[in-house]
């Protein structure tokens, strides 16, 4: 990103870790520099210089953070690959990587020995991978216990424990607390089957997020049920379903399919990147709120987040097949594929039966079955490309991600340009600054005609475009 002062004081103000190791700021009145997510005090804007890296920082006489540390930011320490390999890896281990393997396997995803990625891991977040698995698990199965009725060996064994002995005693250890203690203390109206109580900041504009998912959804593949969003989902060899609505100010309710309760702690994650809950919207709104072309869209819909995917391929796919087409047809060609590759599965929910393909069904299919889906030769071998992609590990659809060389790798498959890549880069890599600059429905919301002046307006909204053109699609109806 460019180091406009105005974009990089928005993003210290978010504490937004998506730019943790892009830029660093040098604070005058203490001639101290940090990273964009230290934990102190906000400074004020006049006491504020920004640089690209430390080493400018350093030559511009500031000295280094004791509290965040910017040796450890990512992509900017001296063995910047491991340095980044500590946030990827704590992404895995929230997902439950350490649940079913040891930390030796999740080490050898990254190419590192366990005892370095021990020590990076504890020097970045001051806790070993272990312990921070284990605080993952106690408080899913602090939830589960206190917001279902769930058994206590379904809790053990859904929170990520190899026992219910030693789930037993590592909750009282920690908690001082007997698990079926906790479970007479629960309110009168826990839910009969999975639910799992979402946090976020908010406000939260619901409709115009689940309306933006639905205006795209497969009728066998996802409903929106007045406030409640209903899809079905796909974890490994899982296959299941979750309903979520607004609860409370600030939870989101999800009731989960007991076919997934194997793999909760994935599945929370996908959720919070499919509803964009760990968005700082006040910042982000006011940031945007300043600027003339967004004004009013962004008044009207405060606190809409920029909607995600459970699947980066499942979004790729649908990016690509979206080309030059409206989003009916998009839809329409979608549910084609959904209904010839996609497995059938078992829903409570009416003609809610099917789970979108992998990457790994399409790319068996034959060119000919793609195109009688609907699709010319040059589009279906670009899917074919897509697919066999994915299913290789040549392309990374899902965070943690490098934005640039993520985009750089999808550009490289025929037929996939600068739209479809930005697109998928806001969606499927929740890149924060992403923006699409050729798409007709921006240039239509915002009365422009000349992409020059589409490209020259958006670099006004850094460092959150991708937010700006959520809004100015929903300003279309249903996200455009």
């Amino acid at each position: 990103m460019a180091l406009d002062p105005k974009h990089c004081y928005e993003v210290i103000k978010a504490r937004d870790a998506r730019f943790d190791g892009v830029f660093f700021i040098g604070v005058s009145t203490t001639s101290i520099y940090c990273r964009p997510v230290c934990t102190v005090r906000t400074p004020g804007r006049d006491r504020c210089t920004f640089y690209a890296n430390a080493a400018s920082a350093e030559a511009a006489g500031y000295r280094p953070c004791l509290r965040c540390r910017p040796e450890l930011a990512p992509g900017h320490a001296p063995i910047d690959s491991v340095k980044r390999v500590a946030q990827e890896a704590v992404t895995r281990i929230d997902a439950g990587a350490l649940n079913n393997g040891g930390i030796e396997a999740l080490a050898a995803e990254f190419g590192i020995g366990s005892r370095q990625l021990h020590r990076v891991i504890e020097s970045e977040y001051g806790v070993s991978p272990l312990a921070l698995a284990q605080t993952r698990r106690l408080l899913l199965a602090k939830q589960l216990l206190t917001d279902t009725s769930l058994r206590v060996i379904d809790v053990a064994f859904a929170s990520g424990f190899s026992s219910v002995r030693q789930f037993n005693r590592m909750f009282q250890q920690s908690y001082r607390l007997n698990p079926l203690a906790l479970r007479k203390q629960r309110k009168s109206d826990y839910s009969e089957g999975i639910v799992l109580q979402l946090g976020f900041r908010p406000p939260l504009a619901w409709q115009p997020l689940v309306q933006f998912l639905a205006g795209r959804a497969t009728a066998s593949t996802e409903l929106l049920d007045g406030d409640r969003y209903i899809r079905t989902v796909r974890i490994g060899s899982h296959l299941g379903w979750i309903a979520a609505q607004p609860s409370r100010s600030n939870l989101l309710r999800v009731e989960v399919a007991p076919s997934l309760m194997p793999v909760l702690p994935e599945l929370l994650v996908k959720l919070r990147r499919l509803f964009d809950l760990d968005a700082n919207p006040t910042v982000v709104d006011d940031y945007l709120i300043g600027h003339k072309k967004l004004n009013v869209h962004v008044k009207s819909t405060a606190g809409l987040r920029v909607p995600g995917t459970l699947s980066g391929f499942e979004l790729a796919l649908r990016a690509v097949l979206g080309q030059q087409i409206t989003v009916k047809a998009a839809t329409t060609v979608f549910g084609r594929f959904v209904t010839t590759f996609g497995q059938a599965v078992a829903t409570p929910f009416a003609n809610i039966d099917r789970v979108v393909p992998t990457a790994a069904e399409i790319a068996n299919a034959n060119l000919q079955q793609l195109i009688d889906r609907g699709l010319t030769r040059k589009r279906a071998e670009t899917v074919a490309a897509l697919a066999r992609a994915a299913e290789d590990s040549k392309i990374v659809l899902d965070p943690p991600v490098d934005f640039v060389t993520a985009r750089e790798a999808l550009q490289e498959i025929p037929g996939i340009g600068p739209w479809t890549a930005e697109y998928i880069a806001m969606r499927a890599f929740r890149d924060p600054d992403a923006f699409p600059h050729s798409d007709l429905g921006l240039m239509h919301a915002l009365k422009i005609d000349k992409l020059a002046t589409m490209k020259l307006l958006a670099e006004k909204w850094r460092p959150w475009r991708s937010y700006a053109a959520i809004h100015l699609w929903n300003s279309l109806g249903a996200g455009g």
